[in-house]
């Protein structure tokens, strides 16, 4: 299966390349590519949704390290590494929840400061390339790993619905959720896909139906709230998302109206599958307690796609993402493997 389409790369060396990728608030009806020279048209980028999905997030972050950097390759190294961590800290403060932009960005810091001393600034800069491009390599890979393993639990002839994006549009490459429904197409099975539009910005209207679209594989469209209905119709055979910070109890933090999902799912007695890489999991939370929930603007539900449908005055709740206990989860799917009916001592053992 060729994929007709890439999320996001490096194009050219350290010193004059940059970070090029989908806008993806252009989607379905545009595609149009974004070239990222700055750290500023990054964090721009990350805070917009031009480049989304957890470990998307992380990648476009490492290499936003490098364009935020990159002017500096001729000052002495002491200066140089001071503005990489400031460069750092800036980035991390673009979006709360997904914990693959601070694991990214930690790591960037942590390999820099691992350097000799001795690196002349063009030197590490240099460097610093090879370790994000090793970042964006391993998620490409642990995409594969999580579709193998995933696919196994998918059956010829199945429906899953999915909510949000959690394909490769969401990834450095096949995608979290989209990759198990990727492998398992592979594997000679036939898929069809429910997509719950998710509201309000439609990731899954919008992108995982044109991805889907792309691939070939039957994906039907449906209302947020049509998935209870759909589900009591016996349409629906399981339940595949993606997520942006797992704690350590298995708790699942993903783009708001999951949980929902998940309680339906569990009343349908349908089961509800989470797959992430190990990048997305945060073992120092011990519950989804602790998980941050962005707080987006208002207009993203009042005025949605340039058309007021929220009357002037009236206030706007709009938080971003939920968290699904992991009571209601039937399994976490990792690049190592999954987890059924996941649980502190179970999610440990599987990260030993």
């Amino acid at each position: 299966m060729t994929v007709p389409y890439f999320t996001l790369q490096w194009r050219g060396d350290a010193a004059t390349g940059a970070l090029w990728l989908i806008d993806q608030t252009k989607l379905p009806e545009a595609y149009e590519e974004l070239c990222c020279t700055t750290a500023e048209i990054v964090f721009e980028a990350i805070r917009s949704l031009r480049v989304r999905g957890a470990p998307a997030i992380g990648v476009a972050a490492a290499y936003g390290v490098l364009t935020g950097t990159q002017a500096l390759r001729s000052s002495p190294p002491d200066l140089f590494r001071q503005k990489l961590r400031s460069v750092a800290e800036y980035l991390a403060s673009s979006r709360p929840t997904a914990v693959n932009l601070f694991w990214a960005l930690d790591r960037m810091t942590g390999f820099a400061d691992r350097q000799p001393s001795s690196l002349t600034s063009a030197e590490l800069h240099d460097r610093l390339l090879v370790e994000a491009k090793a970042i964006d390599d391993e998620d490409k890979a642990m995409c594969l790993a999580i579709g193998h393993h995933g696919s196994l639990l998918l059956e010829d002839g199945m429906s899953v619905l999915t909510h949000c994006n959690a394909g490769g549009l969401a990834t450095a490459g096949d995608g979290t959720a989209l990759s198990v429904i990727f492998a398992a197409v592979r594997a000679g099975k036939k898929i069809h896909v429910f997509a719950d539009e998710t509201r309000p910005l439609l990731q899954g209207a919008r992108l995982t139906a044109w991805e889907l679209m792309k691939r070939q594989i039957p994906v039907t469209v449906i209302c947020d709230n049509m998935a209870a209905q759909v589900m009591k119709e016996g349409r629906v055979h399981c339940v595949v998302t993606g997520a942006d910070r797992i704690a350590a109890n298995g708790d699942a933090a993903n783009k708001i109206g999951t949980y929902g999902v998940a309680v339906l799912a569990k009343y349908h007695g349908v089961p509800f599958y989470v797959a992430a890489p190990s990048s997305t999991f945060d073992l120092s939370l011990a519950d989804g307690s602790g998980i941050p929930i962005e707080q987006r603007k208002d207009e993203e539900i009042a005025e949605s796609f340039g058309k007021r449908t929220v009357p002037r005055g009236v206030s706007v709740y709009n938080p971003a993402f939920d968290v699904t206990p992991a009571s209601l989860i039937d399994a976490l799917i990792t690049e190592k493997g999954v987890v059924r009916n996941p649980t502190k001592e179970s999610v440990a053992k599987h990260f030993v």
